[in-house]
């Protein structure tokens, strides 16, 4: 039997996480046993070029040197103490030097954890109940963020999985990504109502897809207007496509910011923080309850404190970039050349590759319109031949430091051959 049917005997659909399924994709999910740079290998020994990088975290690569030292010398004092511990303060310390909106940070587990700790924490500062966010992001399955778009700017949405309390839908509004018009419509008719806005800057789960010019900037007045907590989700955005992440770029200070993949530096963490006066709403300064018995576990502090330090280097970014670049380019030429129509976009270590005619892709609705059945074909066609996207044609691509001149040209000629079979 295979890996994965042994694991759909004892393992809820066989994977801890759906998109691993290969649902979206087809055939059997690959099992790895070990990753190094910018490789993994599977455990039937086939060894492939890795573009997932466990969804984001791994930006220095598998394995660094730096990072496995300083996880395996803190291991030695202790796997977890749920207590305080100087690196929670030093990662802490850390993470406000590079993102200048993050006056004071609470530390997390995950991505779902920060994001539903975030809104509980608005909705607690300012009373308010309603949230907005937009079609096409993905802010983990909490239940407020699980609610689908209505039929208008102004409808509530309803709940995208069973589960989740019809009642919720009452209190999230949903948007189209980068529709400046319905933000308008829906802050006239209820900006006073609303406790938060949370958007991924630029979106990484529905493939990569940029704000439009003005898109945050107007964002920004209005919450600033209406009393509205502007969130960025930046759990895959940050310290991916820039050193203090796509608000950076952007030029725009949220109020309250989630983080996570890359300050866990492959271990599980996360973060949330923003405006000092918010954070201190949360307990035990304030009445908004939120705990977590691992959170600042000693062992994944460690990681991303290593991970983080390592970004100091210089040129880091300058570097990642051009091989972002290199890799992106490269792809949309081989594409061309075998005239098949593919939107791509890159920032930082981030990518995107869309199978569709259109030039550039800037909303949820162009990318399911985008052609599925294509990508499952390159993306089986690019797995025969070692090279290891997401199984999605909804998901971001990353590259990383330990990323070469040999992996991402080696990425661009099997690219070729594929494309010609498409």
């Amino acid at each position: 039997m295979s890996h994965f049917t042994n694991a759909q005997a004892v393992i809820a659909g066989g994977v801890n996480s759906p998109v691993r399924a290969f649902a979206g994709v087809g055939g059997e999910p690959v099992f790895f046993k070990s990753a190094k740079g910018a490789y993994l290998e599977s455990e039937d020994g086939r060894r492939f070029i890795d573009y997932v990088g466990s969804w984001g975290p791994m930006i220095l690569g598998h394995g660094h040197p730096a990072v496995i030292d300083a996880v395996t010398e803190t291991a030695k004092q202790g796997l977890s103490f749920g207590a305080p511990c100087v690196l929670e303060t030093r990662i802490a310390e850390k993470i406000c030097a590079l993102v200048p909106s993050i006056e004071k940070v609470r530390m997390v587990s995950s991505g779902t954890e920060a994001t539903m700790s975030a809104l509980r924490l608005a909705r607690g500062h300012t009373g308010r109940d309603k949230i907005l966010k937009f079609e096409g992001c993905y802010h983990g399955h909490s239940d407020s963020l699980l609610i689908k778009a209505g039929s208008g700017a102004l409808t509530l949405g309803v709940p995208s999985s069973p589960g989740v309390p019809a009642g919720l839908a009452e209190h999230t509004i949903t948007l189209p990504y980068n529709d400046l018009d319905a933000l308008d419509t829906v802050f006239q008719k209820a900006g006073d109502q609303m406790a938060c806005v949370i958007v991924e800057p630029i979106a990484g789960n529905m493939n990569m897809v940029p704000p439009v010019p003005g898109f945050h900037e107007k964002l920004r007045e209005l919450c600033t207007a209406s009393g509205t907590i502007l969130i960025f989700d930046e759990v895959m955005t940050g310290f991916r496509v820039a050193k203090g992440g796509a608000q950076s770029i952007f030029g725009i200070t949220p109020d309250l910011t989630t983080l996570g993949k890359i300050i866990g530096g492959g271990m599980p963490a996360a973060a949330f923080g923003g405006r000092a006066d918010i954070m201190a709403s949360l307990a035990p300064d304030g009445p908004v309850y939120q705990a977590g018995t691992l959170s600042g576990n000693p062992v994944a502090m460690a990681a991303g404190l290593a991970t983080l330090e390592q970004l100091d280097a210089p040129g880091f970014y300058e570097s990642l970039t051009a091989k972002t670049l290199q890799l992106i380019d490269g792809l949309a030429e081989a594409a061309t050349n075998a005239g098949i129509g593919m939107a791509t976009e890159c920032e930082g270590g981030m990518f995107g590759l869309v199978f569709t005619d259109a030039e550039s892709v800037r909303s949820f609705e162009q990318v399911a319109a985008a052609d599925v059945d294509r990508f499952r074909k390159f993306f089986h066609g690019m797995l025969d031949a070692g090279v290891y996207l997401a199984p999605s044609a909804y998901e971001a691509g990353f590259v990383s430091a330990a990323h070469g001149d040999s992996e991402i040209n080696a990425t661009i000629e099997a690219a070729r051959d594929v494309f010609q079979t498409l």
